[in-house]
C-alpha cells in the first residue's frame, strides 16, 4: 500500500464518525436528503448519495431519526428530522467530540506556533 492508499483509508476512517455527528447536526431542522447533501457540502463536508442514505436508514432504525414522505414541487421527497431521542443523542455525541477535539488540540503539533522563538 502506498503512502497516499494508507492517507486515504486512515482519512476515510476519521470522517465516518465526523460525518454522523454533522448529519445529526444539520437535522436539527427538517431536511429531505438532496438538501441535507448540499448543505453539508456548503459546510465543506461533501457526502456521496451512496454514503448519505445508508446512514440516513441507520439511524432512523436506531431511532434517532423521525421522516415521513411528502409532496413538494409535484414530487414525493422524504423529509428527516431528529427524534426527541436524536436530540438528546446529539447533546451526548457533541460533548464527546468536544472533549476529543481539546485533547487533539493538546496533544497534535500546531504548526503556527511550533518552532516559533528558536
Amino acid at each position: 500500500m502506498t503512502d497516499t492508499d494508507l492517507f486515504e483509508s486512515l482519512k476515510l476512517e476519521l470522517r465516518r464518525g465526523s460525518l454522523i455527528l454533522a448529519v445529526m447536526a444539520r437535522l436539527t431542522t427538517e431536511q429531505y436528503g438532496y438538501s441535507l447533501r448540499v448543505a453539508l457540502a456548503e459546510d465543506g463536508l461533501e457526502m456521496e448519495e451512496s454514503t448519505l442514505y445508508p446512514l440516513l436508514r441507520r439511524l432512523e432504525s436506531q431511532g434517532l431519526l423521525d421522516s415521513e414522505w411528502r409532496e413538494e414541487d409535484r414530487r414525493k421527497k422524504r423529509f428527516y428530522r431528529l427524534s426527541p431521542a436524536g436530540v438528546t443523542m446529539l447533546e451526548r455525541l457533541a460533548a464527546e467530540w468536544r472533549r476529543i477535539s481539546a485533547s487533539l488540540d493538546r496533544m497534535l503539533p500546531n504548526p503556527k506556533t511550533d518552532g516559533e522563538g528558536q
